[in-house]
């Protein structure tokens, strides 16, 4: 009988050992379930992060063929060079929408939207209760439905 007490004893021993190790192997891979889930997160803001400084970067570029364009002699806007600087515009727009860049709707009439738009000048003359955009200055950009770069605008009331 008292073999069997011991028995019982030593099993409760390792019963409570294995519960222990198996709450010690489940802890283990919820913090490593965690880190890789934290990890892979920090991959993809790294990622995110250095696509969006790397088209901060080209903007200017495309801000100054799109100026070249708009200025464009309209003597020599049929002319081979013209057009092909036009399709060149058009291309880096389609590779820059496949980066999931957009531009910010800011044509004139457009509601004013402080979270996508940025007011550089205001008609304080205007009369109306709505604020519209007058005029864009400086066209603005989406990344992945967050504003890179707001657009630049003239306001005035309607």
């Amino acid at each position: 009988m008292a073999d069997k007490a011991k028995k019982t004893k030593k099993e409760l021993e390792f019963d409570e050992k294995l519960n222990e190790l198996t709450q010690d192997l489940q802890r283990t891979r919820a913090d490593f379930e965690n880190y890789r889930k934290r990890s892979d997160a920090e991959k993809s803001l790294a990622r995110e992060s250095g696509q969006a400084s790397a088209i901060l970067k080209l903007l200017p570029v495309i801000d100054n063929i799109e100026r070249a364009i708009a200025y464009t002699p309209a003597d020599i806007q049929e002319h081979t060079w013209v057009k092909s600087v036009t399709g060149l515009v058009k291309n880096l727009e389609k590779s820059l929408d496949s980066l999931n860049l957009k531009r910010i709707d800011a044509k004139p009439g457009t509601a004013f939207n402080p979270d996508l738009h940025e007011a550089i000048q205001f008609d304080d003359e205007a009369e109306g209760e709505h604020e519209v955009i007058a005029e864009e200055l400086q066209a603005g950009y989406t990344l992945g439905g967050q504003p890179i770069r707001h657009a630049m605008v003239k306001v005035t009331r309607q």
